[in-house]
């Protein structure tokens, strides 16, 4: 879906800032959360497609002034009450006030049909795809022409994945675009590489 998740490769927001020394966390809480989190994927509650989706539905004003953890734990929270392991009601109750959820699951997507393989060395598209639901496409490649380089095993196909609808598991292409094709007028020359699956691609025109 196109959100304010969706930050890869968008400008004007400065250079990243990074620490190597930062604490992983800050809080015992974060360390709670994110327990819980791998519990329930290990135990079938839900799945990787699910928890990222979950984030992506949160609320814009709440994702953009959450931190990680917090996106974190509105995913866990969101999941388990759609998935029936807990209510809204007993979430309200041991918050002591309001317990904000992300946005109800809208429809998913199968794989596309007629959908094609490609070797190392093949030139491919991105296909200008805009989904309602879960998609593992980010849009600045959306478009754009590259060359696959690696070809990764099968996973499930996440569009599908995310929302329970049935899909062929598909590989993801390694494909490697120019650093000028994906920004023409603000990138230095290089080159990007993005793991694209299958259902996202077409041979290049």
């Amino acid at each position: 879906m196109d959100g304010v998740h969706d930050l890869g490769g968008k400008q004007g927001f400065g250079p990243v800032v990074h620490n190597a020394n930062a604490a992983v966390f800050h809080e015992d809480w974060e360390k709670r959360i994110n327990a819980l989190y791998g519990v329930a994927v290990r135990a079938g509650i839900f799945n990787m497609d699910e928890y990222r989706h979950a984030i992506e539905r949160m609320a814009p004003r709440h994702y953009m002034s959450a931190g990680y953890y917090e996106r974190t734990l509105t995913s866990l929270a969101t999941l388990c009450v759609e998935k029936g392991v807990v209510s809204l009601a007993d979430l309200v109750l041991r918050a002591g006030g309001a317990f904000p959820l992300a946005l109800p699951l809208g429809p998913g997507r199968s794989n596309e049909s007629g959908r094609q393989f490609f070797d190392i060395g093949d030139r491919v598209q991105v296909r200008n795809d805009h989904v309602n639901g879960h998609v593992r496409m980010p849009g600045y490649i959306r478009g754009k022409t590259g060359v696959v380089v690696h070809i990764s095993p099968a996973y499930p196909f996440p569009d599908a994945h995310a929302h329970g609808v049935s899909a062929e598991d598909e590989p993801t292409f390694d494909v490697r675009f120019k650093s000028t094709e994906l920004w023409p007028d603000a990138a230095d020359e290089a080159f990007v590489h993005v793991g694209v699956f299958q259902s996202y691609l077409m041979p290049a025109p």
